[in-house]
C-alpha cells in the first residue's frame, strides 16, 4: 500500500508542475519556490498546538485548490494560482516521502504515521 501511495503523490506531483508550465513563468521558478511552504514549521517555536496548525495550514491540499482556482478562474491572478500550485506540489512531494500532516502531540506524529527520530 505504501508504494501504491507513493505513486499517487508522484502523479499529483506531476499535475502541480504541468500546471505549472501552463503559467507564464520560466520552469526553473518552480523548483527555487518547492519548499517554501515549510515556512510553517516555524509555528512550532510557540510549541506543538501552533506549529501542528501552521504547518498543517502550509500543507493542505484544499487550500492549495481553492488558490488555485480562484486564481486561475475568478481572479485571473497568476500569483495566487502560482501559490496554489507550489502548495499543491509541496504536498505530494511531502506525502510521498512519508511526511504527512501534523498532530498536536509532536512534529513526528502525522497522519501517515510516526516519521524520524523523537526526542527522549
Amino acid at each position: 500500500m505504501k508504494k501504491l501511495i507513493q505513486l499517487e503523490e508522484l502523479l499529483l506531483f506531476v499535475l502541480g508542475f504541468f500546471l505549472f508550465l501552463k503559467l507564464e513563468l520560466s520552469w526553473w521558478w518552480f523548483f527555487a519556490l518547492l519548499l517554501t511552504p515549510d515556512i510553517g514549521m516555524f509555528g512550532y517555536i510557540f510549541g506543538n498546538k501552533v506549529g501542528a496548525w501552521t504547518y498543517n495550514l502550509f500543507h493542505h491540499r484544499g487550500i492549495a485548490v481553492i488558490c488555485y482556482v480562484m486564481g486561475s478562474f475568478l481572479w485571473e491572478n497568476q500569483w495566487l494560482a502560482l501559490a496554489g500550485i507550489i502548495l499543491f506540489s509541496h504536498a505530494a512531494m511531502d506525502r510521498m516521502l512519508g511526511y504527512g500532516l501534523k498532530y498536536e502531540s509532536g512534529f513526528h506524529d502525522t497522519h501517515l504515521g510516526t516519521v524520524g527520530k523523537r526526542k527522549n
